[in-house]
C-alpha cells in the first residue's frame, strides 16, 4: 500500500512510499502513479534510514 512520506513538506516536494518484503518503492506524488518508481532493496533502505543522511 502506498502512503505519503511523513518527511514530505506541504509544498510540491512530496513522495509516496510502499514497503514490500523485498524492497521499498518510492515515487513522486505529482505523477499520480504514472511516473518512474525507485526501488531500493530492503537492506539498502534500512542502511539509508539508519545513516540519518536524509535528515539534511
Amino acid at each position: 500500500m502506498w502512503y505519503k512520506s511523513s518527511r514530505s513538506d506541504g509544498g510540491n516536494a512530496c513522495v509516496e512510499v510502499c514497503h514490500t518484503a523485498a524492497a521499498t518503492l518510492v515515487r513522486d506524488t505529482k505523477d499520480n502513479g504514472r511516473g518512474p518508481i525507485l526501488e531500493f532493496p530492503a537492506d539498502v533502505w534500512t542502511d539509508f534510514i539508519d545513516s540519518g543522511i536524509w535528515k539534511c
